[in-house]
């Protein structure tokens, strides 16, 4: 059976993860975390990787840097996609490095023609080098940045067109970005190319405890009913796609984890029920 829904795989949860049969169920890892030599890390994903499909996605390779890719990481990164066949490699448009120094975040940036340029010969470095698509994903944002020439959507479209490269809608992120800039998130999910989507995440968020009105990507609580919402709606315009489940905080059992993925299942499979065609 093809992907459905999946889980974010914790250390915790690998024998769970392991013996369970679910159908369709798959489970996303961190590259990052995978990119040594041997061990036991290693041999656990060799184990899981016999029973489910796997996704690798990337935290690490700062597209939306001013300049390439690190080589190094990207050879360390094509080793793991060529020996864990994933079905979806991703990565964030984002940026981490600059001259060296590495920031333990997903940093934003002005969305000009020359980032656009930028970032699609970074896309293109990366898909060459794996020899195979990418999925980027659309980031949480907090505060307004100024210089902007084109509006998000636009530009992941423009990003598509160029590279060819897929999309992976955290559902989540455009939820907080929406409140905490001032858009309808609706609006911004009805305009996304539909063709080019290829995975969907879904998360948790908090407020800020500082007591602000922002909201923050926690990944560190259910998913929440305005989030279901959402997906209900892009999932009706674009149809079914694999669904990820993220939980990076306050993790629960696996159990738990297991219902939201299953609701998610759900979600799909109405959906699917929904569009076949009547039998008279």
């Amino acid at each position: 059976m093809p992907p459905t829904a999946g889980l974010g795989l914790k250390a915790q949860h690998y024998d769970d993860a392991t013996r369970c049969d679910v159908a369709g169920l798959w489970f996303e890892v961190h590259p990052e975390n995978y990119m040594s030599a041997g061990g036991p890390r290693l041999a656990a994903l060799e184990a899981l990787r016999a029973r489910h499909p796997l996704s690798l996605h990337g935290v690490g390779l700062s597209l939306a840097a001013d300049a390439d890719p690190d080589p190094t990481h990207l050879q360390a990164l094509k080793r793991l996609v060529d020996r864990f066949d994933p079905f979806v490699v991703s990565e964030h448009l984002a940026w981490s490095t600059h001259r060296g120094a590495h920031n333990p975040d997903l940093l934003p940036f002005p969305r000009t023609r020359g980032a656009l340029a930028r970032i699609s010969d970074n896309i293109s470095r990366m898909q060459d080098a794996l020899r195979r698509q990418v999925l980027i994903e659309n980031p949480s944002l907090y505060l307004p940045l100024k210089g902007h020439d084109l509006e998000e959507v636009e530009f992941l479209a423009a990003l598509v067109a160029r590279t060819g490269c897929g999309l992976l809608v955290d559902v989540n992120n455009v939820f907080i970005s929406a409140h905490n800039l001032g858009y309808a998130p609706e609006a911004y999910l009805d305009a996304l190319p539909a063709h080019a989507i290829g995975e969907i995440h879904l998360a948790g968020h908090a407020k800020d405890p500082g007591g602000s009105d922002l909201l923050i990507d926690t990944h560190g609580a259910p998913v929440t009913e305005a989030v279901w919402a959402l997906y209900a709606r892009l999932i009706a315009r674009i149809g079914a796609r694999p669904t990820l489940i993220e939980r990076d905080d306050d993790i629960p059992d696996f159990a738990a984890l297991m219902a939201e993925r299953d609701r998610a299942a759900a979600a799909m499979d109405a959906h699917l029920l929904a569009c076949e065609p009547a039998h008279v």
